[in-house]
């Protein structure tokens, strides 16, 4: 159960990353990552690893694209 809610939760952060990776809406990225880590810790509780590893994935996105940025842009 836990594994379906971090997956549902990772689709939430990966709709709200997608828009937030056009120049000057990176600041979306900072709304994106505590969501992402809100979906890793309901992953961290479920048997299986999937939806932890998507919300993963999700939050290194968000994490590269405000590197690249500079935290901003």
């Amino acid at each position: 159960m836990f594994n379906l809610i971090s997956i549902l939760i990772g689709i939430v952060a990966l709709v709200l990353a997608i828009p937030s990776q056009i120049p000057l809406l990176g600041w979306g990225n900072w709304v994106v990552l505590p969501i992402a880590v809100l979906g890793v810790g309901f992953g961290a509780l479920s048997r299986h690893n999937h939806g932890r590893n998507f919300c993963l994935v999700v939050f290194a996105i968000a994490v590269i694209r405000l590197i690249l940025g500079g935290g901003l842009v």
